[in-house]
């Protein structure tokens, strides 16, 4: 373990002070849709329509700069995260440039002059025509695994002309996976508890099944189950009773509703009588540089803290001291002890069982 963060602090000093120099040769990308795409040069004005690649494109870049453009729920994550205080300056950056089901507004993407578009792959033409027809370079993504998320960083970098830069990131993500996995591999079938990640949980709930399902992946990866393995779909609405019937032993709340809390559980008089609110076994998602319940930048992260919360006797990373690397190497920022408590909720779920090995020392 210490061998692997010695290797992310000299990889961190190296970014930070060893100049990018610019490309000359103009580069080429292959998108998620087989599509070729050219840059003259590196992109120094990227505008970005799917959710994530707001935030993967400020810790590719390490800064707000050449980010020009983004979707309105990514920046919403911005403000309510430590991001928009690492740079108050992205609260700034427009996010009108698409409509709803993320088809362009292209009268305002033209208006922040994009060097390149990204948008969604594999949802149809009334995505991408619009961005094309207009004259605008387009970069398609897709979502949903630990490999397509490793490909679109590398994507990211590539056209802003520091390839190192996702290679260095996708190699921390490699790593941790491989720790886990070796020490998660032998755990017995009986010990691997249900977990239920709820992706929506106010107005209605839902639930994922295995198939493509980034959740289920970190599920796996700590040593566990996803109770809704099941599930025929992704986002299914599903009953308190369908979910009295899983009895899950661990159930996740989403960080994508700003009101949602652990009385959503504790309150309700099916779902609390489920093993995991019987044992305080709720916790909501932290909210970081970027919600951690999807794959994004700081998705190892979110595998050290759920492996620690399912299998302390297994795991027992160094949480807090591992976001401040991480924060350091993505954004060039010292976390305070007061940032660590926002993003993991400690006010909030501090009294939950396994919690208190995130409290500060």
């Amino acid at each position: 373990m210490l061998f692997r963060r010695n290797k992310l602090a000299i990889a961190v000093a190296l970014v930070i002070v060893q100049p990018i120099a610019a490309s000359a040769d103009p580069i080429t990308i292959i998108d998620h849709e087989e599509r070729t795409v050219t840059l003259a040069r590196p992109a120094e004005r990227i505008a970005s329509i799917p959710i994530p690649i707001a935030s993967t494109i400020i810790a590719m870049d390490g800064g707000t700069s050449k980010l020009v453009g983004m979707n309105p729920t990514a920046k919403s994550a911005i403000v309510e995260g430590v991001l928009g205080k690492i740079f108050p300056k992205a609260k700034d950056i427009p996010s009108d440039i698409t409509a709803p089901n993320f088809i362009p507004n292209v009268e305002e993407l033209a208006t922040t002059n994009p060097d390149l578009v990204i948008q969604w792959a594999d949802r149809g033409p009334d995505l991408v025509d619009p961005i094309v027809n207009a004259g605008l370079t387009a970069l398609l993504i897709s979502y949903g695994t630990e490999e397509k998320t490793k490909q679109y960083q590398a994507m990211v970098a590539t056209a802003m002309g520091n390839p190192e830069r996702a290679e260095m990131i996708n190699g921390w993500r490699d790593q941790v996976v491989a720790e886990m996995a070796a020490k998660s591999k032998d755990i017995p079938a009986e010990q691997k508890p249900k977990i239920l990640y709820l992706g929506r949980a106010l107005e209605a709930l839902t639930a994922s099944g295995d198939k493509g399902n980034y959740n289920a992946f970190y599920i796996n990866l700590v040593g566990a189950t996803s109770a809704s393995a099941d599930v025929a779909g992704q986002g299914t609405t599903i009953s308190p009773e369908q979910i009295a019937e899983w009895n899950p032993d661990v159930i996740l709340l989403n960080s994508f509703e700003a009101k949602l809390g652990l009385e959503r559980v504790y309150d309700d008089p099916i779902l609390s009588l489920t093993k995991a609110a019987q044992k305080k076994r709720v916790y909501k998602l932290p909210l970081g540089g970027y919600r951690w319940d999807p794959p994004n930048q700081e998705s190892p992260l979110t595998w050290m803290w759920l492996a620690n919360l399912i299998h302390p006797d297994i795991f027992q990373y160094d949480l807090r001291g591992e976001m401040r690397q991480a924060y350091k190497m993505l954004y060039n920022y010292d976390l305070t002890g007061e940032d660590i408590d926002s993003i993991l909720w400690v006010g909030m779920q501090g009294d939950a069982t396994n919690y208190a090995q995130f409290k500060a020392k």
